[in-house]
């Protein structure tokens, strides 16, 4: 068995509590997630299962989509509400305006400091486990990539405001930052109170399928439309149809031309492409190999024990993400 699943994390546990859960039901040890969400958060959670996880790596720079709930008047050390509080302060007199003007200056190309609370490793240590012992870890600025930030509402409770965002970022960008840093230009604190993931690439939350379900269903062995194929996570890449003596070189991780294969604007276009077998079964991943014009495997899959889908279901590009 290999493929993806779509999980929705539920809230109070890790990323790798659901791969543990997944790896029992499944009966199999190859199994990761590509994304981590912290405890608080909910949402889509990609899980690869056996030899699927080769291709995690092609989510690391996925589009990612969130639901924010931010909490403004208070700052916590975690920059969410699990975290202890520094400071409170009153944030009635925030309005709709105040936040519009304030958004501009975190979408786009930014420079964002990671929380003290993070999995940022220095010297092979975690910085969370340096903030838990008090001493935090002083982290250098990161370049991330902003897509789009949506003002969804506000509301005022006593004296403190509840703002909804929808974050449209890349890769390496926390949410939790964000509240942190959009409360101190609002001059009152923020910090998470509610955070959900709603895309991944590909993945979407309508799409997700809760964690306990899941679970029953890999126990069962009831794994149609839940186990989505390989794939799925670099659906939107060039493909080429080969015959079975292209298969075999390309299982053999020999080089080859492409010429003639697929059509020239796309190769150069692509920095990898996808190629399939003649009964539409996912053989694996090319890219370039120097100048030469030849391509070369380096993602190869053997043939699975799954039946293969025939070349006109093969997997559609995903629709494109604003």
């Amino acid at each position: 068995m290999r493929g993806f699943l779509n999980i929705d994390k539920p809230q109070g546990i890790t990323s790798f509590d659901v791969v543990r859960q997944i790896r029992r039901a499944a009966h199999m040890k190859r199994v990761g997630h590509a994304g981590t969400l912290d405890p608080l958060a909910t949402g889509v959670l990609p899980v690869a299962i056996g030899d699927a996880t080769r291709l995690v790596d092609e989510l690391v720079g996925a589009r990612k989509r969130y639901r924010a709930e931010i909490l403004l008047g208070r700052e916590t050390d975690s920059y969410d509400i699990d975290g202890a509080v520094v400071e409170e302060r009153d944030a009635s007199g925030v309005t709709m305006e105040d936040v519009r003007a304030a958004l501009p200056a975190f979408v786009g190309p930014i420079m964002q400091a990671p929380p003290a609370f993070s999995a940022i490793k220095r010297d092979g240590q975690p910085a969370y486990k340096a903030a838990r012992r008090g001493d935090p870890l002083d982290l250098p600025l990161r370049p991330v990539t902003v897509y789009a930030i949506e003002l969804l509402s506000l509301t005022h409770e006593d004296r403190g405001a509840r703002l909804t965002l929808d974050v449209r970022c890349g890769q390496g960008f926390y949410v939790r930052s964000l509240a942190h840093d959009l409360g101190a230009a609002l001059g009152v604190g923020g910090t998470i109170a509610a955070l959900r993931r709603t895309q991944v690439g590909a993945f979407l939350a309508e799409d997700a399928v809760p964690l306990d379900r899941a679970v029953v269903r890999l126990e069962s062995g009831d794994i149609e439309g839940l186990v989505l194929p390989p794939d799925t996570v670099v659906a939107h890449l060039p493909s080429v149809s080969m015959d079975e003596e292209q298969v075999v070189r390309v299982r053999n991780g020999l080089s080859m031309s492409l010429e003639g294969l697929v059509n020239a604007d796309e190769l150069d276009a692509a920095p990898q492409i996808r190629c399939y077998g003649p009964d539409g079964s996912f053989v694996g991943m090319l890219r370039p190999k120097g100048g030469e014009g030849l391509w070369h495997p380096f993602r190869v899959f053997p043939p699975d024990t799954i039946a293969p889908r025939s070349a006109g279901s093969r997997v559609d590009s995903p629709p494109h993400v604003p």
